[in-house]
């Protein structure tokens, strides 16, 4: 009598789940996690390519709102306070750009719009609140989240690298991040390779930065002329208000049940990051196009070149 093999695909699924699981262990940084995903889809397919979006979305989500049981409020609004300036020119300034450089390259207005929207605000997350409210096609968003996604990854191993070699403290690091990367993923990826207080402060600025999906997406849906449109607010943020309020005025969940949730999200992060890189296909980067490359990258520099000088300064 014999024993019947597992099939390939079984294979693909169990090692799929174990390497989900090595994520969610202290042994696997943020890089190691993106990359780790991207090359296991590469080699070996995705066995849950159609649940990978949603559970990406929720567990970035959930991991988010459980950092803020590590942070103080009082802390938080004296960050958001400080890094409202630079949040207002940076954002100002790219979707400026991205309208002048789009228009260089002859690319589609909404194309240019949808790629200088991640990049001012929120990556992904920005793109998917800006593009019903411009009427933006799939091909469009899938271009536009195709170079954010693309940038996103570099930054992550590139950004903490840039920072020890400049020398910055946590506290510019992560107001540097929170500016100049486009998804909240990689900025909190980025800080916590970088530091606990980075961490922190990074999350606090990108989430007050969020907040200008609002009055974007208004001002997009003026420009193009989509009245009616829905627009996306991100209520996440309001959980981790929420969990940063129990955390600064709860002792029993600040000093007992706090440190153990933002332990537990910090490793549902690195999961996330996994399932970035497992979502990220070959065949995803070969559809982007230079045109909306060279736009993506050209905003990028210009964000993290003037918000690095003004940060350092």
């Amino acid at each position: 009598m014999t024993t019947a093999l597992p099939s390939r695909t079984t294979l693909t699924k169990a090692g799929f789940i174990l390497a989900l699981i090595l994520c969610a262990t202290p042994f696997v940084s943020a890089p190691i996690a993106l990359i780790g995903g991207f090359l296991f889809t590469y080699f070996f397919g995705h066995p849950f390519a159609r649940l990978n979006g949603k559970a990406t979305s929720l567990l970035l989500k959930a991991s988010v709102v459980g950092l803020g049981f590590g942070m103080n409020i009082h802390s938080a609004l004296n960050v958001g306070r400080e890094g409202l300036g630079l949040t207002i020119a940076s954002i100002t300034t790219v979707l400026v750009l991205g309208f002048v450089i789009g228009g260089w390259l002859k690319m589609p207005r909404k194309t240019s719009h949808l790629v200088a929207s991640g990049t001012a605000i929120c990556g992904g997350s920005a793109i998917a609140a800006v593009a019903p409210a411009v009427n933006a096609n799939d091909k469009e968003i899938s271009v536009a989240l195709g170079v954010i996604f693309l940038l996103n990854s570099i930054a992550l191993i590139v950004f903490p690298m840039i920072g020890h070699a400049l020398g910055l403290s946590q506290h510019d690091f992560g107001m540097w991040c929170a500016i100049a990367i486009h998804d909240t993923s990689s900025v909190v990826g980025a800080a916590s390779a970088y530091g606990n207080e980075a961490l922190q402060v990074a999350t606090t600025v990108k989430l007050a930065r969020a907040l200008w999906i609002i009055p974007v997406s208004l001002l997009s849906a003026f420009l193009f002329r989509s009245k009616g449109k829905k627009i996306s607010i991100p209520w996440f943020i309001g959980l981790f208000i929420l969990s940063m309020l129990a955390n600064s005025y709860l002792p029993f969940i600040g000093q007992t049940v706090g440190p153990a949730i933002v332990q537990i999200s910090k490793a549902a992060l690195i999961v996330t990051l996994f399932l970035i890189g497992a979502g990220l296909s070959v065949e995803k980067i070969k559809s982007v196009g230079w045109k909306p490359l060279i736009l993506g990258v050209a905003l990028w520099v210009v964000v993290s070149i003037m918000s690095i000088i003004v940060i350092m300064n």
